[in-house]
């Protein structure tokens, strides 16, 4: 069962100095191991449509993009590509997702990156009032209004995910 805890990250606070209302869950993780998205949304009691996960690729040239896409569904690396206007994107190692983005695999939110990257929205986005992401920290999700996400982290919408 999700509650809502006081207890605030740094995307809580980035949020809240934007004047950007957003809802803070905590998930209980001592019943569960570190739940991936869907079964976060089950456990949040939301719709699966409406949680969304932050995904870090890297370029030929080793720049850096974020896409963000609902957790149901899987990032085409083409699609992702042509968005960023570069030739292929691949996923980022794990291991070098901390060090780029002070955020660990789990955790990682399109707000508050230890540096502003390209960031990308799934087109999904607009069939949604309200998203729900990584507040930062595993187990922590935070809900909030998309189009303020967008303008917040200076996002695009693009088609970005496998039909």
């Amino acid at each position: 069962m999700a509650k809502n805890k006081e207890e605030k990250t740094n995307v809580i606070r980035i949020l809240e100095a934007a004047g950007i209302p957003c809802i803070s869950y905590e998930l209980d993780l001592s019943k569960h191991n570190v739940p991936d998205g869907v079964t976060a949304a089950k456990l949040l009691g939301k719709p699966v449509e409406q949680v969304f996960k932050t995904l870090v690729a890297q370029g030929p040239k080793g720049e850096h993009f974020v896409y963000v896409i609902p957790v149901a569904e899987t990032l085409d690396l083409k699609k992702a590509a042509r968005a960023a206007g570069v030739k292929s994107v691949s996923m980022l190692p794990q291991k070098h997702l901390l060090p780029l983005t002070g955020y660990v695999h789990g955790g990682c939110s399109p707000v508050g990156m230890t540096k502003a990257f390209p960031t990308y929205f799934a087109e999904e986005i607009i069939l949604v009032d309200t998203m729900i992401c990584s507040a930062g920290k595993v187990g922590r999700q935070v809900e909030v209004d998309p189009n303020a996400l967008i303008a917040l982290v200076g996002g695009q919408i693009v088609d970005l995910t496998q039909q």
